[in-house]
């Protein structure tokens, strides 16, 4: 399937999703499934570092793999690429980039089932009006889920296609960043244990435009979790949470301690 169809070639230095047809000892054939299966060349060389013993130990026929454009030959349409230059970060990415292709081409076409009176002259000119402002589609399905119809406003899209996508947008999870860490919190007084309780009951009550998780560990750890659509909107709140509780435990006469712990994007 061809996601970016605008395009008859690659550039150097993009990443694409591949499908191996042929190996050999010099290297393996594969086509590039988002430019309708243009034919690209993987020499052995940039298959791996240092010697390869048996290259279908690293690719295999039929496999889906992620490489990187080196060399683009446009007068010949040739293309060579590399496996070895690709990051394991690039690679998750661009299987993630792929993923959300795919399922916005199959929200198109349950669009268009759902728009059937409608010409595919005047479709295809409001998918194009789409694409010109949203070039990776299901960041539109994202935009309208988190914002609403008046991000397409702007396109004059028959009602039908609106609904549609409406409709669409009102399912699908939205990615979400976590932030978060361990709370060390005590307090010596007789009703502690209340105080305690009562300050974080407190603040999970509080949204702050995320959904806050306060897990406890075992006196005095609790775990706090923050996910939000952005890292921005996260760390206000987490920062707003932890001067909430630390001035509402020290106010009491106990004591707060926070350690960070490793983000986390993508979460849905």
């Amino acid at each position: 399937m061809r996601y970016k169809q605008d395009q008859a070639l690659p550039e150097e230095g993009d990443l694409v999703m591949a499908t191996v047809q042929e190996v050999f000892p010099q290297g393996a054939y594969v086509t590039l499934d988002e430019y309708d299966g243009l034919l690209g060349f993987l020499h052995v060389s940039e298959i791996a570092t240092g010697w390869i013993r048996n290259i279908e130990h690293y690719v295999r026929p039929k496999q889906k793999v992620v490489l990187k454009v080196i060399r683009v030959n446009r007068a010949r349409r040739e293309v060579d690429l590399s496996l070895r230059q690709v990051t394991n970060e690039e690679r998750r990415l661009k299987v993630m980039e792929v993923k959300r292709a795919e399922k916005a081409n199959a929200f198109l076409r349950i669009i268009r089932e759902r728009c059937s009176s409608m010409s595919d002259d005047e479709f295809d000119r409001c998918v194009s009006l789409i694409k010109d402002e949203y070039p990776m589609l299901y960041d539109m399905f994202e935009d309208v889920a988190r914002k609403g119809t008046k991000v397409l406003e702007k396109l004059n899209l028959p009602k039908e296609i609106v609904d549609a996508i409406v409709d669409i947008s009102s399912k699908i999870p939205l990615p979400k960043v976590e932030v978060g860490g361990i709370m060390e919190i005590t307090c010596s007084r007789s009703d502690g244990i209340d105080v305690i309780k009562d300050v974080l009951t407190s603040v999970e009550g509080n949204k702050h435009n995320a959904d806050v998780s306060i897990t406890y560990l075992g006196a005095p750890k609790y775990r706090l979790v923050i996910s939000a659509e952005n890292f921005k909107v996260a760390e206000k709140a987490l920062n707003s949470i932890l001067q909430s509780v630390q001035k509402g435990i020290e106010k009491k006469g106990g004591t707060f301690k926070f350690t960070r712990e490793e983000s986390r994007k993508g979460v849905t």
